[in-house]
């Protein structure tokens, strides 16, 4: 009886420390138009290719093709959020001016944050997902030809 007891103590602390802890998973809505202005962004997006998210004011639209999703992670470690949320966007937009480009296309339109497949429109302003260590973003958007 008297070993009973500390192997029940045991395993109900064994039971505690393999439950694994809830994962910081922080909700953030942030200007598109500050990941557009970065200074990295000014290298890496090279205008011709332009984007605007969904109820934003477009030009007129000559001719849609596909639609496609980009979803960027970035390491957070030690940065901050909202920095890591800016880098992951910028990711997803290249992604996207890489395929518009391969397809002929000058903008991607329609754009919507699409993270775990909710679609949250916002004329200004896209969703990021910021955890402990890492820092996600999901766009989706609709390939087109515009006016200049």
């Amino acid at each position: 009886m008297k070993l009973a007891l500390p192997l029940v103590a045991l395993a109900c602390a064994g039971t505690l420390l393999s439950t694994p802890a809830a994962a910081r998973d922080t909700k953030y809505m942030l200007p598109l138009q500050e990941v557009l202005d970065m200074p990295e962004a000014k290298e890496k997006l090279d205008g011709s290719v332009r984007f605007y998210l969904s109820g934003q004011r477009t030009p007129k639209v000559l001719e849609k093709k596909d639609s496609d999703v980009s979803n960027k992670k970035t390491n957070s470690f030690g940065k901050d959020d909202e920095d890591a949320c800016r880098w992951a966007a910028l990711s997803a937009l290249i992604s996207f001016q890489e395929k518009a480009k391969s397809m002929g296309v000058n903008a991607v339109v329609d754009m919507v944050s699409y993270y775990r497949k909710d679609t949250n429109a916002s004329a200004t302003e896209y969703e990021c997902h910021a955890g402990a260590v890492v820092a996600g973003v999901t766009l989706k958007g609709t390939y087109a030809k515009v006016a200049n």
